[in-house]
């Protein structure tokens, strides 16, 4: 778990690592924009979580993992010119780049995988939250620590030089380590997989199969929705501070890596939470629902009162802890609905969703910032506006609220490890995605007859 998660954290820091200092990436190399790079850096991770599945189902997870450490840091060494940073051609960079980009999604769509073959069913959300958010305190890293380094050109050379240094050791690490699987399964659920000798299909089949089950497209638009919100209010982190009367780019940046940490917290907090109750729904319901009301002060400006920096700090702090647990919650819900299921091949379907719905979001969005909505301006001592991008995210939130609510897939996996659990006879799955000790003549299942 540990080395997923510094890997996973690598590959977002190598991603942004320009993100912070755009202007020394243009001067370095004219005609090439930091935006660009990443732009290129995620277009070839959709691409390559096409592949992840069927690889980890054949060479297996321990050497997919490495592999793709191997390529990772081979590609930091092109951009680096090495571990010294020395001038690199563009190309260099690009490519270098675009080897991470393929890399990233080993780390990104096994935790689930990852999460199920190493830990009890009590452990699995938070494990899971912990390697899948993991990646945020990379985009942190990136600007705290590019925003301090790369200042000029020959900053930026010795900055991915320090980046090239910590992925090797990463990578080192990772050989010499990580293990493919315990000595005994973890769990009921895990152990009946084996016994069963469960083999995986190609992806594309897996695919089709994911689509069969009833319920599964629930947690993928809960996934996409927490994944677009979070990168776009990361993307526009230096206007929504702005406006907010923030202009201080150290502060700015320190509320950057404060709203990346919160999500990593919250998915601990709360993931450990739904470990021990099963209660993906209501708790992802409530997440939706603050995360909604949390997203208002981000683009809201009462005119009798002007801006508000403080209000502004703990509301984008709380939507970092409310809105980035949906993620790894729902990654477990879709892997829980689905089981017998190919844990990697629900991640990558749900990464590729949210690559590519917050690819085509971040534009509208950019044009919907510069729309401002005039609320009450008759009345002098309620009048206000709310800016478009907090409008939008606020409807895709609310519409995936009112998705979600109908959810009522029973847990499949969560009965397997309960139904083989002793003393847990009495235990029941909720067919609406919660779980109780108490039988009752409500719309709750007996474990022993969930199929």
């Amino acid at each position: 778990l540990i080395y997923l998660s510094l890997l996973a954290l690598m590959s977002d820091w190598i991603c942004f690592s320009t993100a912070a200092s755009p202007s020394t990436m243009e001067a370095a190399y004219p005609g090439h924009s930091a935006a660009g790079l990443i732009d290129m850096f995620l277009f070839t991770n959709v691409a390559s979580c096409f592949l992840v599945t069927d690889i980890v189902a054949k060479v297996g997870l321990g050497k997919s993992i490495k592999g793709a450490a191997a390529l990772m840091t081979v590609g930091c060494l092109l951009r680096s010119g090495g571990f010294a940073g020395a001038d690199v051609p563009y190309s260099s960079i690009l490519v270098g780049t675009l080897m991470v980009g393929a890399a990233q999604p080993f780390f990104q769509c096994t935790p689930p995988m990852l999460s199920a073959t190493w830990f009890a069913s009590d452990e699995r959300a938070t494990s899971t939250a912990i390697a899948l958010n993991f990646n945020q305190i990379g985009i942190a890293t990136a600007f705290l620590v590019g925003g301090a380094m790369a200042t000029s050109v020959q900053g930026l050379h010795q900055y991915f030089g320090l980046i090239s240094v910590a992925t090797a050791v990463v990578a080192a690490g990772t050989f010499i380590q990580f293990q493919d699987k315990p000595p005994s399964p973890p769990s009921s659920s895990e152990l009946d997989k084996l016994i069963k000798g469960e083999e995986e299909p190609p992806f594309f089949e897996s695919v089709k199969k994911l689509f069969a089950v009833k319920g599964f497209t629930k947690p993928l638009v809960a996934f996409i929705m927490s994944i677009s919100i979070t990168n776009i209010v990361g993307a526009f982190i230096d206007d929504v501070m702005e406006r907010g009367g923030i202009m201080d780019q150290t502060s700015i940046d320190l509320a950057g890596a404060g709203f990346e940490l919160s999500i990593l917290v919250g998915g601990i907090v709360l993931g450990g939470y739904v470990d021990r109750s099963k209660n993906y729904k209501s708790v992802t319901l409530a997440c939706i629902l603050s995360s909604i009301f949390l997203l208002v002060p981000l683009g809201l400006t009462e005119h009798a009162i002007g801006k508000e920096p403080l209000l502004l700090i703990a509301a984008l702090l709380g939507l970092g802890f409310a809105a980035g647990p949906i993620q790894p919650i729902n990654a477990e819900l879709a892997v829980d609905i689905t089981y017998p299921s190919d844990e990697t091949a629900v991640e990558s379907v749900q990464q590729i969703g949210g690559n590519l719905v917050s690819a085509l979001l971040v534009p509208i969005a950019e044009i919907a910032a510069k729309q401002d909505y005039q609320i009450l301006p008759q009345n002098t001592q309620l009048a206000s506006d709310i800016r478009g991008d907090v409008v939008l995210l606020c409807v895709l939130a609310a519409i995936t609220y009112v998705y979600f609510g109908s959810f009522d897939s029973p847990l499949k996996r969560t009965s397997a490890d309960s139904n083989n659990s002793v003393g847990e006879s009495n235990a029941v799955i909720d067919v609406q995605g919660e779980s109780t000790k108490k039988p009752t003549r409500s719309k709750r299942v007996p474990v022993n007859n969930v199929p």
